[in-house]
């Protein structure tokens, strides 16, 4: 891939990224802080260990890119943690900030296969493909457990019984 080639690519990732990161904010926050601790059968995560996954992950990316490499690394949720609002108020502070550094990387760096534990090695651009994927994945995993525990559903890429599509009137 030429970095011509991967500048084309990041600027179709680049804005889905940012677009994916308000939806999943909005999915990690609908989690009620006293409902953290559902799953819906004993072998499932918990709701909170879905919440720090995904918001780690979107971070372990990030910084995967900015390292210019992808390590294995510690990923307990630290223990002043105690509800997904924590988790929430950690990702809103540490995403934004990454991912605007990520925006900064040249485009050389883009084109250059990025070695992924021995599965992949991909252009780095790709990864924030992969990035997306990942977290829609878990994403949707944890929106089935919002309505179990009695929450509301977000919605994400159009309306959800609890937040339907609004569409303008005519006259608009």
């Amino acid at each position: 891939m030429t970095p011509d080639q991967a500048m084309v690519l990041l600027g179709a990732f680049l804005p889905a990224v940012e677009k994916e990161y308000d939806k999943t904010r909005r999915v990690l926050a609908a989690v009620p802080p006293d409902k953290c601790q559902f799953r819906p059968h004993p072998d499932s995560r918990s709701a909170l260990e879905i919440v720090w996954h995904i918001a780690s992950c979107d971070l372990w990316f990030l910084d995967g890119l900015l390292l210019q490499k992808f390590e294995m690394e510690d990923d307990t949720m630290p223990a002043d943690f105690k509800d997904s609002a924590d988790v929430v108020a950690w990702y809103e502070e540490e995403f934004p900030g990454k991912f605007r550094a990520v925006g900064t990387l040249a485009p050389e760096f883009w084109a250059t296969p990025l070695p992924f534990f021995g599965i992949y090695n991909h252009p780095a651009v790709l990864y924030l493909q992969f990035m997306i994927c990942h977290t829609a994945h878990h994403r949707g995993q944890l929106s089935a457990y919002l309505r179990q525990m009695g929450a509301k559903v977000p919605s994400i890429y159009g309306g959800s019984f609890d937040e339907p599509m609004e569409f303008p009137s005519e006259s608009e």
